[in-house]
């Protein structure tokens, strides 16, 4: 069977030379024998993996020394409770910055274990925009300040130069985005990931963290929970997951060779433009709300003039081989997720069947 163009926004396409690569390895990883997901971690194949697929992250990402990299289980949600645990006092402020659902839900997580700060919010525009600077409303003393740099729900993309030049330290969710441009990552204090978007499968998520700010105190809390007791042990705490570690390795390898941020970057450039052409032109038989300066390359909602369309649309999309169409709840209409494993073929397959679509519905 042919392989149908996935545009869910997570679990996400994988690149499939990647797939294939895992295909063919699965009984016999390097002359082992086994399986990657059958061989210890403790053990001499799996560690070199680590380090090498570390190394590979760090190429790719260009992480300066000054910063830690971990693979950890648990998903982004998860570190954006253990946040306020590793790097904030009890009661302590922190800053965010909540430009849609998923920045609402890293103060929603962080909450009980820190004095959440709101310094500013665009909910009042349905997060179609990011509040200009001068409206927000820093803390002096913040342990830290916290941004998503993309929202995946709601098509909003902040550019990386966000900060606003204070001195508490800068944290990002780079989810839905990272490794889709070059960013400088000494910038910020700690960036972190889950991996079903751009970097490999779930199960698994990036952290990357200012070596300094692993030595803070924190607040009371078991040592599995301490990501500086992660770092003295290379990730390998607890039992890590191996398979989504190996995916993730073969994901970040396949960036690399295909030329790393910058190309991701042309790439993802194009793609989100077609997009946006096929919307914009449409003469409002598309939507898509979100100011043009902040509009998402990597999530794309839209609706359509006519609510009445969007069963049909989803039912001849996916007709014609393409799957996760469907915008979230909290928007409704549909959305385009154009990661780095989304060809820029496969997306003009999308824009001629957006073109079709309402050459025959309009």
């Amino acid at each position: 069977m042919s392989r149908v163009l996935n545009f869910s926004a997570g679990p996400a396409v994988l690149p499939e030379t990647v797939l294939r690569q895992a295909q063919a390895e699965m009984l016999d990883w390097r002359g082992t024998g086994a399986c990657v997901a059958e061989l210890s971690h403790r053990g001499g194949p799996f560690m070199a993996l680590a380090a090498e697929v570390e190394a590979d992250v760090r190429t790719l990402l260009d992480v300066p020394e000054s910063h830690a990299v971990l693979f950890l289980s648990g998903g982004a949600t998860t570190l954006q409770a253990l946040l306020p645990l590793n790097f904030a006092e009890r009661d302590q402020r922190a800053d965010y910055l909540v430009t849609g659902h998923w920045a609402k839900m890293a103060v929603k997580q962080a909450s009980p274990a820190v004095d959440a700060h709101v310094v500013a919010s665009s909910e009042a525009t349905r997060f179609t925009t990011v509040s200009d600077k001068s409206q927000w409303q820093r803390s002096p003393d913040a342990a830290y300040f916290h941004v998503t740099a993309n929202e995946t729900i709601h098509g909003v993309e902040l550019p990386d130069n966000i900060d606003d030049g204070t001195t508490a330290p800068l944290i990002a969710d780079f989810s839905s985005n990272i490794a889709s441009r070059p960013s400088d990552i000494s910038r910020y204090a700690m960036v972190y990931a889950g991996a079903q978007k751009n970097l490999g499968p779930s199960g698994i998520t990036l952290a990357i963290i200012r070596k300094d700010l692993l030595e803070r105190r924190g607040q009371p809390r078991a040592d599995i929970l301490t990501w500086a007791s992660h770092a003295a042990q290379g990730s390998m705490l607890n039992t890590p997951p191996t398979w989504n570690w190996y995916l993730l390795g073969l994901c970040v390898r396949w960036m690399i060779e295909q030329g790393g941020t910058a190309e991701f970057s042309r790439r993802n450039g194009e793609k989100a433009a077609m997009v946006y052409a096929a919307i914009d032109d449409s003469k409002g038989f598309y939507r898509n709300d979100v100011v043009t300066s902040v509009r998402s390359r990597m999530n794309i909602p839209f609706v359509l003039h006519d609510a009445a369309l969007d069963a049909v649309f989803l039912a001849e999309s996916q007709a014609a081989g393409l799957i996760g169409l469907k915008g979230h709840k909290a928007v409704g209409g549909m959305r385009a997720s154009l990661y780095n494993a989304m060809p820029v073929d496969g997306v003009r397959v999308l824009v001629d069947f957006m073109h079709d679509f309402r050459k025959r519905h309009g």
